[in-house]
């Protein structure tokens, strides 16, 4: 497949990088010459020299032919308008933007433009690892309504069936994570000490939710 990335920074170069060593067709879009110094000497893609909403650059880089446009350069109007004019001006269905700004995030999600808010959850990831009794909010849906989490897990819960702990939290649990994989839990499934659980919960019940997970399970009468 080809890959059309707007931006030589770490990220892109990172990102072209892989694509290419994976076997994917890439071109990579950035305004200085001396960014495309950041990909390896072995790099196969393209390295188109423009603006990445420009209409030319754009179709050096393929993006007639492209499955999926990135735009990660470091300036948010640049990356928006870039994806805006991937998606709308040549169809290209698969389209994500990085967005230092939050709440434009946000704007851009219910405009149908997926982004990746980098300093919210840089800032997110951090607050995990330095407050008690935290969780991670790894997603959430355009609307703000449902969160996926990894909240912190009392002990006590261990033995416990996913079944169960979804019926008295109303939550979802979506995987597990197990030492050094991954599993799709079922009803019966047990939690384990040291288990990870990622879970959908609506974002108004995140708090309460973490709360009760703080907390041994409340033992039926």
């Amino acid at each position: 497949m080809h890959f059309v990335i707007m931006g030589c920074g770490r990220v892109g170069a990172t990102m072209a990088t892989r694509l290419d060593r994976m076997g994917h067709s890439v071109s990579v879009i950035d305004r200085s010459s001396e960014a495309f110094r950041r990909l390896p000497q072995d790099f196969s893609g393209r390295k188109v020299k423009g603006i990445g909403f420009d209409r030319d650059a754009l179709e050096q880089a393929g993006i007639d032919e492209a499955y999926a446009f990135a735009a990660v350069s470091n300036g948010d109007n640049s990356n928006i308008v870039s994806a805006r004019v991937a998606r709308e001006t040549f169809g290209v269905e698969h389209v994500v933007a990085r967005i230092y700004d939050s709440r434009r995030a946000d704007v851009y999600e219910r405009l149908g433009i997926p982004t990746v808010a980098t300093v919210r959850q840089t800032a997110e990831q951090m607050m995990r690892r330095i407050l008690p009794e935290g969780f991670a909010r790894l997603a959430e849906d355009p609307s703000g309504t449902i969160a996926l989490i990894q909240p912190d897990i009392a002990q006590a819960w261990a033995g416990t069936r996913i079944a169960a702990l979804e019926e008295a939290l109303g939550v979802r649990v979506a995987w597990i994570s197990r030492r050094s994989t991954a599993l799709l839990p079922g009803p019966k499934t047990l939690i384990q000490h040291q288990d990870r659980l990622h879970m959908a919960v609506p974002t108004e019940r995140i708090g309460q939710v973490q709360r009760a997970l703080s907390r041994p399970p409340a033992q039926e009468e």
